[in-house]
């Protein structure tokens, strides 16, 4: 069965889409310091040159996305996954999730990876869908061919695809529930 929701996991005490590429390149790398010092979650076991890495691997998606037809609003995606991934909570001390349903999305603003990012482009072997970024459509027909890797490496032993990335382009589709949950927490709204 195909997906129909993206879902985006975060630390409740954050809050949702708070993203470290928006800020200055300083100021995500000492952000990504304290978190490291901190050695809690998985943030904390990135290397020191992550954010480096993360920034040149955003510009070759967008670009990638672009060609394709897409049409990107950000410099830099908010992330989600396409379908539930549960296992995505260990990842923060108190975890939430948002699910979205991809019918609220715009196909021209959000692109997919078959896994993270970081590994789909990175990683070094002959599988297909390393080094590319999907449309909606395209995604549904790696799915066809290779189902979720959620349901199939749950647990990573068949390589580092373990759910489907959505690279989010626009805020436009984020607001209302960004706005929903910051009234709820009494937080600001930005």
């Amino acid at each position: 069965m195909k997906p129909t929701a993206l879902y985006h996991y975060y630390e409740h005490s954050q809050g949702p889409f708070r993203n470290l590429s928006d800020l200055p390149m300083k100021e995500a790398q000492e952000v990504q310091r304290q978190l490291k010092e901190a050695g809690k979650g998985f943030a904390s076991k990135r290397s020191d040159d992550y954010m480096s890495i993360r920034r040149e691997l955003e510009d070759k998606a967008r670009r990638m996305f672009i060609a394709k037809g897409g049409t990107p609003l950000r410099s830099r995606p908010h992330y989600l996954t396409l379908g539930e991934t549960p296992w995505l909570q260990e990842w923060y001390r108190d975890a939430r999730k948002i699910e979205l349903p991809i019918e609220d999305f715009n196909p021209q603003i959000i692109s997919f990876t078959y896994g993270d990012l970081f590994p789909t482009m990175r990683y070094g072997d002959d599988k297909p869908y390393r080094k590319q970024v999907f449309t909606l459509h395209e995604i549904f027909s790696i799915i066809d061919e290779f189902g979720l890797p959620q349901e199939w490496n749950r647990d990573g032993l068949h390589g580092p695809e373990r759910y489907i990335e959505a690279q989010v382009w626009d805020d436009e589709p984020l607001l209302p529930y960004i706005h929903k949950l910051n009234e709820k927490s009494g937080k600001e709204i930005k």
